[in-house]
């Protein structure tokens, strides 16, 4: 199996994505379609340079068809598609080599995606990797007519209601990715590409405003509070700086950053990816706005005792700093998100706790009302 990665001070374990799985289904059901034999194990070159060797499992053919499946390995990354079987069968056709998905396997219902409507959800590089390994084994047997695979996963329709896929428009399955090769535990990469796709499909539809929101809170905030439409909704999680700027490379004018008060006083440090393993500080900044509102000695001390942000809101009201300490905050918010942007791009925000705004930019209004209420 795959190498292993230092991550948060533990050496985890790298899996291969279902890109990889599925060029090692490939390849082998081609090779038992030419040779007419079982493949016990089958090895593939990733992008990245690696050659893993893979169990074949559940394999059959005939002279007119082969087919196996590949067991998904993600290491130690909390990767839903892990231990699923990824199957290719391969049949003969007259010329060239086409790939196609089936059961488990989405398909592209919106253009922005990597692939056209209409199309299985096999990225580029998967199908390079497959049409590649397909490719060497004919060249191995001297097979010069054509060859067709197509990918199945059981089980993936049901397991794809757990990812991103129904919001970006592949429906009934999952999708077949990988870039490199290998799944990279807790891999922020792949967390910050989703986003960046779900970006592409709502700017193929030629939006140009976005609402962005960090997490559930935020989300339930902008719907219940604000009543503000979910259609050009990003939740971006901690990623709030590198979603701002795939937004702005690809063509975003107006963003509403909409967001719990223990996500974006953060933000007034200059944090813009919000994690705790990044650095925390929301006590510490939260102390020192209350110090510019004016606030003394013991209630500085209160607060740097304080496990929550919601508890520090809450002595905030009650020494009556809060609105100050806010205005404070409110403005390094601001901020740091017009240095996310270019001068072209108006971005706002609204911080809450609980259902009572906090803070809010002084353009927020009028964002809020450039969608339709709910």
């Amino acid at each position: 199996m795959s190498g292993r990665k230092l991550v948060g001070g533990q050496l985890l374990r790298c899996g291969y994505t279902t890109g990889t799985c599925a060029a090692a289904a490939a390849k082998a059901a081609t090779e038992m379609l030419l040779v007419t034999r079982f493949v016990r194990e089958v090895s593939v070159e990733t992008p990245n340079g690696e050659t893993p060797v893979f169990d074949v499992l559940h394999a059959g053919f005939d002279e007119n068809a082969a087919s196996c499946a590949i067991k998904k390995y993600s290491g130690d990354d909390p990767d839903i598609t892990n231990g699923v079987l990824v199957y290719a069968t391969a049949t003969r056709i007259p010329q060239g080599i086409e790939i196609d998905g089936s059961e488990g396997v989405g398909r592209i219902t919106k253009p922005g995606l990597e692939q056209p409507v209409g199309s299985a959800a096999i990225n580029s590089i998967p199908r390079k990797m497959i049409e590649e390994e397909i490719t060497s084994i004919c060249k191995k047997y001297g097979y010069t007519d054509g060859i067709s695979v197509v990918i199945s996963i059981p089980g993936g329709k049901v397991l794809a209601t757990r990812t991103f896929n129904p919001r970006l428009g592949v429906e009934g399955g999952l999708s077949i990715l990988g870039t490199s090769g290998i799944v990279e535990p807790m891999s922020n990469t792949a967390l910050i590409g989703a986003i960046r796709t779900e970006l592409k499909v709502l700017a193929a539809t030629g939006e140009v405003k976005l609402l962005l929101t960090p997490g559930n809170f935020g989300e339930r905030f902008a719907r219940e509070i604000l009543r503000l439409p979910s259609d050009n909704q990003i939740k971006c999680g901690n990623f709030i700086g590198e979603t701002m700027t795939a937004a702005v490379e690809l063509g975003f004018k107006q963003i509403l950053v909409v967001g719990h008060i223990g996500k974006l006083v953060k933000l007034g440090l200059g944090i813009t990816n919000t994690h705790s393993a990044n650095g925390d500080g929301r006590r510490e900044a939260l102390v020192a706005y209350a110090l510019r509102a004016g606030a003394d000695l013991e209630v500085l001390k209160m607060l740097d005792d304080c496990v929550t942000t919601e508890a520090a809101v809450s002595i905030l009201r009650d020494e009556a700093l809060l609105s100050k300490a806010m205005e404070k905050l409110g403005a390094d918010i601001e901020d740091t998100l017009k240095r996310q942007v270019l001068p072209d791009v108006e971005v706002g925000y609204v911080c809450f706790v609980d259902d009572e705004i906090l803070a809010r930019s002084g353009n927020a209004s009028t964002l809020i009302k450039g969608w339709k209420p709910v």
